[in-house]
Formats: C-alpha cells, structure tokens, sequence
C-alpha cells in the first residue's frame, strides 16, 4: 500500500493494506494492526487501542476515494464527522502477530458538487476472524489545493492563511508535561500532549510539533488525531488521578466520544482543555461520561464527550461512539 494513499509520509503509520470493490458502492477493506505502537499501544489487558479502529476508518476513507473513485492525490479531506463502537473488544486481543482486521465499507455521496468540491459518507464494520466486533462511519468533504488554501485563508484568526510550501506557523516553546506518562495512559513523556495551565486544574494541549507520529507531515492547524488524544489523555488523567491500576485502582478505557468541532485549531495559539462535565455511573461498573472542551482565543474550537468503561469489566460502550471533526483528515 502506497503510504501516499493515506496521506501519511511514514510507512509505519500505514494500517490498510488492500482493498476490493464488491458493488458500485460497497468495497472490504483490509487493514493490519501492530502488535506494538509507539503511541498506540495495547492497554494493560492486552487489547488494541480502539484509536487504531479510527485511524484505520480514516485511511480506509482515503484509500478508497483515491483508488476506486479517482479523487486525485494532493485534494484536502476535510472531516465532518466521525462515529465507532466495538462490540466485542475482547476479539482484539493482540497476540503473537500482527492483527488482520477487515472493514466492510459501504460509500455514499453527500452534499457532492464535483468537480469544485466532492462529499460522501464511509459506513463500515469491523471484522476480526470472521466476527463482527464493530461498527463506524466517517463524513468528509473534499476540496483541492487552491480551495484548502481559500478556505484557510477566511478560517484562520490572524488573518494570514496557509502558510507557504506547508510551513507550520511558529509556536510558542513547550514548557513542562505532565508527568509521569502513565498518568496520562501513555508509556512515554515524549507522548504526553497536555502540559499545565496557570491555574489550577488548568490543562493546555501542546502536542511536541516533532512528534513522528502525531505530526506525520506538515500542517497548518492540529490534526484530528492529535486533539482526541488530547481530550483522551486529559480523561485517563482524571479518571485515574486517585490511584492507578497498579495501586489496586480501577483500570478505564475510552469506549466512546462524541466531539463536536466549530473551528480549525492553529498551531500558533494556545489550547485549554477544560473539563465541564463529570458523570460517574451509578454502579461502579457503569460507563463514565465526560465533557471537555477545547478553547482558543476565547472560544470552544472543538467540545468532546467522553465514554469509559472499567477495563476489568470488559463492557462494552453504551450508545456507541461519535466524533464530529472539524480540521482535514489528512
């Protein structure tokens, strides 16, 4: 698979491997999990995390435009929404190889204005060794270079527009992370994307810009990916800040979100995270909810809702899990 296809410069970062049509719009894309991953890697019990199922649904939404529907190389996917639920998490048990996984795809056209701008909607299942585990769908409309570039232009609050030859704007220097990484549920400091605010139980999202993984290429704006891993990261935080599994605590894993985005995030600016919502179960193996929000320059850039389950319970998340993006999918 031509990591071009997926709008990812590093090979490691490719998860689809192939692809099939079966009917004008119903494709099985094949994907392969890494039985380790720098950033996403398996929880304390074993399993995958589930931001691999939302990467591999992004680049199955790449792949498939590209390949099969001649959506040249180079045009913006710009997100809309994104949804997904595991229903049988202990199927993505990882082992001694790498997991294949495969996605029945069924493509939509949405709001599509070819040849300006293209729209459509990707409904899949996930399936692991003949088992459907799972279910999603991603919503994005794209747009060429010149279009991006326009819109970019209108969207960014200095005023100046993509920068040149896709030049990141310069950023503030990263003070100190909050640490250690198992706090955050991450294995290493260089992975922590949250760093303390002034205040308090204040929390700002300032992801290393060199990171190989969540800057894969360059950007004019924060990735997708890199704020769910911010709204992620800040959750594990607090659900986890009065003992961790290894004190004999309660072990949770992210079942679900809900994030609702009203602007690009610059890279030039700085982002709190704000927790507005605290929803405990009440057994204390019910799912737990909460709501952050990112805020730049004053205003909410993007509001998550987040569902956990208690990892040793194995439940799966209730309502499923839903994230409407604003910001490319590349």
């Amino acid at each position: 698979m031509s990591r071009q296809l997926v709008h990812r410069a590093a090979v490691a970062e490719v998860f689809v491997t192939d692809g099939v049509r079966e009917s004008d719009g119903g494709f099985v894309v094949a994907a392969q999990w890494p039985r380790d991953h720098a950033l996403y890697h398996p929880d304390d019990n074993g399993l995958a995390d589930p931001m691999l199922f939302a990467e591999t649904i992004r680049q199955a939404l790449l792949y498939v435009g590209h390949v099969h529907f001649g959506i040249p190389l180079g045009h913006r996917f710009v997100g809309r929404d994104l949804d997904f639920e595991i229903y049988d998490p202990e199927l993505l048990r990882v082992g001694g190889t790498p997991l294949p996984v495969l996605l029945d795809v069924r493509w939509a056209w949405e709001d599509n204005r070819p040849p300006r701008r293209y729209g459509m909607r990707l409904e899949v299942k996930l399936t692991v060794g003949g088992r459907v585990c799972g279910r999603g769908s991603i919503a994005a409309f794209v747009v060429d270079d010149r279009s991006y570039s326009l819109l970019r232009n209108l969207t960014r609050k200095t005023g100046e527009g993509h920068p040149p030859d896709g030049a990141a704007p310069a950023r503030p220097p990263l003070r100190r992370r909050t640490g250690p990484a198992p706090s955050v549920g991450r294995l290493r400091t260089k992975d922590c994307v949250l760093e303390p605010g002034e205040r308090p139980g204040e929390w700002l999202l300032r992801a290393d810009p060199n990171h190989a993984i969540l800057f894969d290429h360059p950007t004019d704006h924060l990735p997708l990916m890199v704020i769910l891993e911010g709204f992620r990261q800040l959750g594990y935080l607090r659900l986890h800040e009065n003992g961790s599994p290894a004190d004999g605590g309660r072990s949770y894993a992210l079942a679900g979100a809900v994030v609702d985005c009203a602007a690009f995030a610059e890279l030039d600016e700085p982002v709190r995270l704000v927790t507005e919502m605290y929803e405990p179960g009440a057994d204390p193996d019910d799912p737990v909810r909460m709501r952050i929000a990112a805020v730049q320059g004053g205003s909410a850039v993007a509001t998550a809702t987040l569902t956990w389950v208690c990892a040793q319970t194995g439940a799966a998340p209730v309502g499923g899990s839903r994230v409407l993006l604003c910001g490319t999918a590349d």
